[in-house]
């Protein structure tokens, strides 16, 4: 089917190859490539549709976004113009991350603007928690263990998302993370006064949000951080109910849901969920960062990460696709789900930390002149404090064969490890994510890392020779020194990483994103290929 994208059209549904409307005459082709196919949802500022890019081989999917100005004079149409050029550059900028949908364009067409994403193949978390049921504690852990990073790189770019829900978080089928939909892009505006009265910067002057997972100050169009905290943490409800604010009770006298009768969870776990959800922003955790550290969750993130879920097919479904913008979603009798394989990784790594904790404190137990003192509470808990970071750093380091083991058993994520001075030479590692990670002098000299995520990363030194690492990630990454000779970096992201001293002698940067400062830097002879697909030093 071909739709029309005209707002006043009748009937805006036509034959497939159409090239012109049955009902109103207005061209089916947006910008003479989309061709829209159905409608996923509406709102009062705009209309989300899928549609496919007929320019590009296969016709891939995506996801056009309509901002619909409700006037048509001159100073609407300006204004309306400069919000979405400015919301289009935020969308852009954001989408680098690997866990949002990318902006493929944007343009104005017809006194209309429209925007282009990534369309996300996968179940959303209400999908999956409709077909296989309620999380456990350890589940909802794991869930926050992927997410809270994620939310963490949001508020680093000062972008406040305003409506995270279950419909708006998608497990991708492609390799089961998390992505993150619906930034409202076409219906924010920057709030200046509240940037410069609070140091942050909240994107909207309207009560934008889902009733229920908002808070009081972003309905109050007070917007900050501390929003998304408290709306992620009406999902964990969600995710442990199955119950959406609707269908919870409130306390008329403080505003706060009435959840914990409904809950099976630890005093420490519900004590972080009840401040995450605090009608007060002042006694709400201020950031993602907070709420990781709440949870004691910094030294199990590798454990929890092993068991996250992997797409299952459910009573013996045949698997398909779905799409899901702006909350609506397009299923196939499709399931993914949140393994319980991580449930006793998180229940041992707890009582190992417990004796750890009990050991360490019996041998800072001393005693002198036959009488036993023990340190002070204050020192006693920076000693601790100093012992949970060293069993930290401990738990996330892994050598060369547990790591690739835990490839092959499934595991994609290596995130925030120590992985430096490991000989990983010619390894298969595909589309893995080493987002954060210290991989200093690592030898990975023809290894295969198609694909993989080296955000923020620290390379320095590495042996990447010959490597296969296109379509990499490597945005914010410190590539000082590492040897690239002959990689294969194609279609690679490099924006903003650091790149002095590196050797590219003979890489292929075909389609790279990289600026010819970054490549000043680097070492490259007349074998480089340049991103234009030619050779040569310039």
């Amino acid at each position: 089917m071909s739709y029309c994208l005209n707002p006043n059209c009748p009937n805006p549904e036509n034959l497939p190859f159409s090239e012109r409307c049955q009902s109103c005459g207005a061209r089916i082709l947006l910008r003479e490539r989309y061709r829209v196919t159905k409608s996923l949802g509406q709102g009062g500022f705009g209309a989300t549709f899928l549609a496919q890019d007929e320019a590009l081989p296969g016709e891939p999917s995506c996801v056009i976004k309509q901002l619909r100005p409700s006037g048509t004079a001159p100073h609407v149409l300006q204004m309306a113009r400069e919000l979405f050029e400015r919301e289009a550059v935020t969308l852009g900028r954001i989408g680098n991350h690997p866990q949002v949908p990318r902006l493929l364009d944007y343009f104005e067409d017809r006194e209309h603007f429209y925007l282009i994403q990534e369309y996300v193949h996968g179940s959303t978390i209400q999908q999956e928690v409709k077909h296989s049921g309620v999380l456990t504690e350890a589940g909802v852990k794991q869930f926050l263990s992927e997410i809270l990073p994620l939310l963490q790189y949001i508020h680093s770019q000062k972008v406040i998302h305003r409506d995270i829900k279950p419909a708006n978080l998608i497990r991708r089928a492609q390799d089961a993370r998390l992505v993150l939909i619906d930034f409202g892009a076409v219906k924010n505006q920057v709030n200046q006064t509240a940037a410069m009265q609070s140091g942050q910067t909240a994107l909207t002057a309207y009560a934008i949000g889902t009733p229920g997972f908002a808070p009081p100050e972003q309905m109050a169009m007070r917007p900050v951080y501390g929003s998304d905290i408290y709306a992620l943490g009406i999902t964990c409800i969600y995710l442990l109910t199955g119950k959406s604010p609707k269908d919870l009770e409130y306390n008329p006298a403080t505003g706060e849901v009435m959840w914990q009768q409904m809950v099976h969870a630890s005093d420490h776990f519900a004590q972080v969920l009840a401040k995450m959800m605090d009608v007060s922003i002042h006694n709400r955790y201020q950031s993602a960062d907070e709420v990781l550290r709440a949870l004691e969750m910094e030294p199990y993130l590798d454990s929890l990460a092993s068991g996250l879920a992997a797409p299952s097919n459910i009573g013996g479904n045949p698997k398909t696709s779905t799409g899901v913008v702006d909350g609506t979603a397009a299923t196939n009798n499709s399931s993914t789900s949140f393994s319980s394989a991580g449930v006793a990784q998180v229940a041992a790594a707890i009582r190992a930390r417990k004796a750890k904790a009990a050991s360490s404190t019996a041998v800072r137990t001393r005693k002198t002149n036959n009488r036993v003192f023990t340190p002070k509470t204050a020192n006693s808990a920076s000693n601790s404090r100093k012992s949970y970071s060293q069993k930290s750093k401990a738990q996330r380091r892994l050598n060369s064969e547990s790591l690739l083991t835990a490839y092959l058993k499934g595991r994609r994520d290596f995130a925030l490890h120590n992985l430096s001075l490991l000989n990983l030479q010619g390894s298969d590692l595909s589309e893995t994510n080493f987002h954060s990670s210290k991989l200093e002098k690592i030898n990975l000299q023809n290894a295969n890392l198609y694909n993989s995520d080296f955000g923020r990363a620290n390379l320095n030194k590495a042996n990447l020779r010959d490597a296969n690492l296109s379509k990499a990630y490597f945005n914010h990454a410190d590539l000082e020194l590492a040897d690239l000779r002959g990689a294969d970096l194609s279609y690679a992201h490099l924006s903003n990483a650091n790149l002095r001293g590196a050797n590219l002698c003979g890489a292929n940067l075909t389609g790279a994103k990289i600026t010819p400062e970054q490549l000043a830097l680097a070492k490259t002879n007349w074998m480089t290929v340049r991103p234009n697909g030619r050779r040569g030093l310039l």
